[in-house]
């Protein structure tokens, strides 16, 4: 009786997927011509919200969208004749990867006396920033990310905004873009630091403010200039921006549908964030428990950004052997564990602001993982779980019908060794084959 059930369930679940394919070709008339049509074919499809994978599947792609995913014979027989074919059989597919904290626009040199960022802005045109932000977004796209949530554009005005524009009008090569253009810091407190008072005018890397009013006029200013949600500064090496502050600048941006991001570290920093109503903590390295605790009883995010902080160590180890640097690495290695026990979620996000971080996007999550994330969870962050925090969960973060087809593939099993997302070799962003390093040809 068992195996009776079993069998009548197989079979009704095969009626329903054939059912559901045939509804989705069944959308375009039959004597029409798919506009930009293709179906892949993958030998096996990472399903991130099961976390199990689905073997010889075919995903019919129509336009920038995914249309249908299934078993491959049904895929092919239901898809219009002569539909063209992307043969991914040997390889493993899974939805593009985000990057919730990234700075696109950020390419800071290394300097002796720690004069870098300074430099940065004293020598380079905001033109030359934004061709340097559209080298950054091709790396970053080819290496599998093909959506980022650009928090800060680190000194280049409004170029990230450009940027996202020229990206969205295929003039250049990128991940879409969701931007925070210029930041929002206290007088005094955000990069460069050093600068001779007589410089007044010198181009500061975020917006300052001091007071609700200043706060006030700068998310207005930012929104209106192109902004799709805010950044602030809410401490530096102590808590800057006042809950006050910062709670006029959350409500400016919710206002208009945007949410904001809070660079915090300190605890007090932390936990005036949260409740000024932000939507997510980046970095958040100093987070304690009581943090973390109302991080997840109000919903807010933690994106962890650590392999930045690893890279740095690995760079330069002979740097962090003080008490102070010490404490910050196990401070940092303890939060992530904490966030996962207490239940905050956790979105991915790498950090990258030199010449050779861009494009190492997956790093993180194998510095994740390092700190306790399983694999899928990783990967989760860095899909799913990134869609929710950036405002477009229906759009990104998984391959399902409806989404934009934005596809990766690896050769190996991320679930098994994380890494292999560090050499992806087929990205399609929007329908689009924009890399194919793998054996199969288009026919």
């Amino acid at each position: 009786m068992n195996r009776l059930r079993q069998c009548t369930l197989r079979g009704a679940i095969a009626v329903l997927a054939l059912t559901i394919l045939a509804a989705a070709f069944a959308q375009s008339p039959p004597d029409a011509e798919p506009a930009n049509a293709v179906i892949i074919k993958v030998g096996r499809l990472l399903d991130v919200r099961s976390g199990t994978y689905l073997k010889d599947v075919a995903i019919y792609v129509e336009g920038d969208r995914f249309k249908a995913v299934g078993p491959a014979s049904d895929v092919i027989k239901e898809a219009p004749p002569a539909t063209r074919i992307v043969d991914l059989a040997a390889a493993t597919a899974l939805p593009g990867l985000i990057d919730c904290h990234t700075h696109i626009m950020a390419r800071v040199p290394e300097e002796e006396h720690g004069y870098g960022y300074g430099l940065n802005l004293l020598t380079k045109s905001q033109a030359y920033r934004a061709l340097e932000g559209a080298a950054n977004a091709r790396v970053t796209l080819e290496a599998g990310f093909t959506t980022v949530r650009d928090v800060e554009n680190e000194g280049s005005g409004y170029a990230d905004v450009a940027l996202r524009d020229a990206i969205n009008e295929g003039l250049v090569e990128g991940p879409r873009m969701r931007v925070a253009t210029r930041g929002i810091a206290a007088v005094g407190q955000y990069l460069p630091f050093g600068i001779s008072p007589d410089l007044s005018d010198f181009p500061t890397g975020a917006q300052m403010v001091s007071g609700d009013e200043e706060a006030r006029r700068a998310v207005r200013e930012q929104i209106g200039h192109g902004a799709d949600l805010i950044k602030v500064y809410a401490d530096w090496r102590y808590p800057t921006l006042t809950i006050a502050e910062m709670q006029v600048i959350v409500e400016e941006a919710h206002k208009s549908k945007r949410k904001v991001a809070a660079h915090a570290n300190t605890p007090e920093g932390i936990r005036n964030a949260v409740m000024a109503g932000v939507d997510s903590i980046e970095h958040g390295h100093r987070a304690d428990r009581a943090d973390l605790e109302l991080m997840k009883s109000k919903g807010v995010y933690l994106v962890p950004t650590l392999s930045v902080i690893d890279a740095m160590v690995a760079k330069a180890p002979d740097k962090w052997t003080s008490p102070d640097r010490k404490a910050r690495l196990e401070s940092m290695n303890r939060v992530l564990p904490d966030a996962k026990e207490v239940g905050v979620k956790i979105a991915d996000g790498s950090d990258p602001a030199a010449a050779d971080r861009h494009g190492r996007n997956a790093e993180e999550l194998a510095a994740m993982t390092r700190r306790g994330l399983t694999s899928l969870e990783a990967i989760r962050a860095a899909t799913i779980s990134a869609a929710d925090l950036i405002g477009w969960a229906d759009d990104v973060g998984a391959v399902e019908g409806g989404k934009f087809a934005d596809l990766i593939a690896v050769q190996g099993d991320p679930i098994a060794d994380i890494t292999v997302l560090q050499h992806v070799r087929f990205v399609m962003k929007g329908g689009r084959v924009v890399k194919n390093e793998l054996a199969g040809n288009p026919r």
